[in-house]
């Protein structure tokens, strides 16, 4: 006998407690595979495929694409063939998370007669009820029972607050419809189909709109959702602004030479380095000199705490904003296997496929804001990291060299510093240091 299982939205690690619904990777009535990918969702830390622990067919989907969902709450079930017992998850890791392995118990799921699912125990009625089942026979039609629709007064059940705003813009009574999902859950699919006429929609008359006077500037504006990656990192920029007592200093650097030793390395063969692990090398060199500002402040225990190693943050823009990707280790990696990390990383950032270890745990971070063909800034810090180092373009300018005006490739560095974690002299000495290893690379010889 065939079982159906509820396959839930397991635990996403890193503190998480909900994820949106991108996009489904399956429709009801597919055909999945253990460990298949079955719907991309986004986290508050990186977009993520979510494998299904099962095999089977998709019986039921819960959630529309652009609806939020907390871990624990239902994704879909599965069909999973006769079985004396019920099967286990396979227990492997989702991409970049550790999902959960089965539990010991698991609450038994009453077998659904055949073209139903199940939910909570009960049979309901799945989406498609002539999708066709594991065996070697087809299975029979099953004789559907339309829900009754819901009661004048109390909640109507919708799937979604996307379901309900169709219903409303459309004039679509929901408490006229019968829902098709469990328990007579109203989908998206039966605002539709009332819609297009396979039920008929009551109208209801429009509410008024009572409008307050506002600036005529304000209207017909695009209202943009604080909500993932992007509700994040305005969360984490805010209360980097409200905590972090920040101080910037910046200098102008001769960066001939550097770019010079670049093409040297890049000449003999081999893989190409970047300038980006070249300035990488060089911040690692000067926080193994100027250690306050590799730290975070513990502000339970008014404690400055200097950390033993350098998680490098890089910023990276990406259609989705602004994420900062951390390469582990940074100290201890040379200018190849830089280069390597920062291109693996972008190319993450670039696909969506980052993994919140990708993105947390970071130290101090480059942030090279002259891709953008701008000269200088004064960045938030990422919290709750002590520093930033700012990288601007690196363009021909007149330059006094040996002692005569010559054109130089002159680059501006700035350096964002909590106030609290050091002073400007410990500010300015890093800086400097940096300067001078961009000026004349050789400097970097005496710490390698």
């Amino acid at each position: 006998m065939a079982q159906v299982l509820e396959f839930k939205l397991p635990d996403l690690g890193e503190g998480l407690t909900e994820a949106e619904i991108v996009r489904w990777l399956v429709q009801v009535g597919d055909v999945v595979a253990v460990d298949q990918p079955v719907v991309e969702v986004e986290t508050a830390k990186a977009m993520v495929d979510v494998p299904c622990p099962y095999a089977g067919v998709v019986t039921a989907r819960f959630g529309e694409e652009g609806c939020e969902l907390p871990v624990g709450a239902p994704l879909l079930t599965v069909a999973v063939g006769e079985s004396s017992a019920e099967p286990e998850g396979s227990g492997n890791v989702l991409v970049g998370y550790g999902t959960q392995a089965p539990a010991a118990r698991r609450r038994r799921v009453r077998a659904a007669a055949p073209g139903t699912a199940a939910h909570n125990g009960r049979a309901v009625r799945p989406a498609d009820d002539r999708i066709e089942r594991p065996g070697p026979a087809p299975a029979a039609p099953a004789r559907v029972t339309a829900p009754a629709p819901a009661p004048a007064d109390g909640p109507v059940p919708v799937i979604s607050p996307l379901v309900r705003r169709l219903a409303r813009d459309n004039g679509v009574d929901l408490r006229r419809l019968a829902g098709s999902g469990p328990d007579g859950l109203i989908l998206r699919a039966d605002v539709e189909s009332a819609l297009r006429g396979q039920a008929e929609p009551v109208r209801t008359a429009p509410e008024p709109v009572v409008r307050t006077p506002v600036a005529s500037s304000s209207q017909g504006g695009v209202r943009i959702p604080l909500k993932g990656v992007r509700g994040a990192v305005a969360d984490k920029l805010s209360r980097s602004r409200r905590e972090i007592p920040d101080a910037t200093c910046w200098v102008d650097a001769d960066a001939t030479e550097l770019m010079r030793a670049r093409a040297a390395m890049n000449a003999t063969g081999g893989s190409r380095i970047s300038l980006l692990a070249l300035l990488a090398r060089i911040c690692t060199a000067g926080l193994a000199r100027f250690p306050e500002l590799n730290s975070f402040v513990d502000t339970e225990t008014r404690e400055v705490v200097q950390l033993d190693h350098v998680h490098l943050g890089f910023a990276a823009q990406t259609e989705r904003g602004l994420v900062v990707p951390v390469v582990r280790d940074a100290h201890a990696r040379d200018a190849e296997g830089l280069t390597a990390e920062f291109a693996r990383l972008t190319e993450a950032s670039r696909t969506g496929t980052l993994t919140p270890g990708d993105l947390t745990g970071g130290t101090f971070t480059l942030n090279n804001y002259g891709v953008f063909g701008v000269d200088g800034s004064t960045p938030i810090i990422n919290h709750p990291e002590a520093a930033m180092l700012g990288v601007g373009r690196i363009i021909p300018k007149p330059w006094v060299h040996e002692g005569e005006l010559a054109v130089r490739q002159v680059v501006q560095l700035s350096l964002t510093f909590d106030h609290r974690v050091c002073d400007g002299g410990t500010a300015g000495g890093f800086l400097r240091y940096v300067a001078d290893c961009v000026e004349q690379p050789a400097v970097l010889l005496r710490t390698l």
